[in-house]
């Protein structure tokens, strides 16, 4: 198993989206690292949920990798802001997972908290200037950030 972090904007889908869902695809990322961050994803896998593009911005709760390897439907969708015109079916750029909902944290995991317990190297979305969407996190790391969250252990 292990942990990454995934951000998107609450206004666009929050961890409140999730649980009512219950699981959905991470679609529409359109960065080539963060894909091939998405390609390493395996099923088992715990992902940090966080809030970007709001205020306080921080880690709001926890999903699992349900299902790895998808081709993101909505680089085939013309209609789509994520369509990509490159992307055919036997040749797909874009590849996604899905995740279902696991925990809201009883408290936001702020930046500025973030920034204030972990260095640079340790916990990427706390860099100056990081704009990934989609991050690995170490194992160290994880179970501390759910020490944080008050997990004892892995859910």
């Amino acid at each position: 198993m292990a942990y990454w972090l995934m951000k998107s904007e609450p206004q666009v889908y929050s961890i409140s989206h999730l649980q009512q869902e219950g699981k959905t695809l991470w679609d529409g990322v359109r960065n080539y690292q963060a894909r091939n961050f998405l390609r390493q994803m395996q099923p088992g896998d715990l992902a940090f949920f966080y809030h970007s593009s709001v205020t306080p911005p921080g880690i709001v709760g926890l999903m699992e990798i349900t299902t790895s390897n998808l081709d993101d439907p909505s680089q085939f969708d013309s209609q789509s802001p994520y369509f990509d015109p490159k992307s055919t079916a036997d040749s797909p750029r874009w590849q996604t997972v899905q995740v279902e909902f696991v925990a809201t944290f009883p408290e936001i995991l702020t930046l500025q908290a973030l920034k204030q317990e972990f260095k640079a190297d340790e916990l990427w979305v706390v860099r100056r200037g990081n704009r990934l969407s989609v991050m690995p996190i170490s194992d160290r790391i994880g179970d501390r950030l759910l020490l944080r969250a008050g997990y004892g252990q892995k859910p």
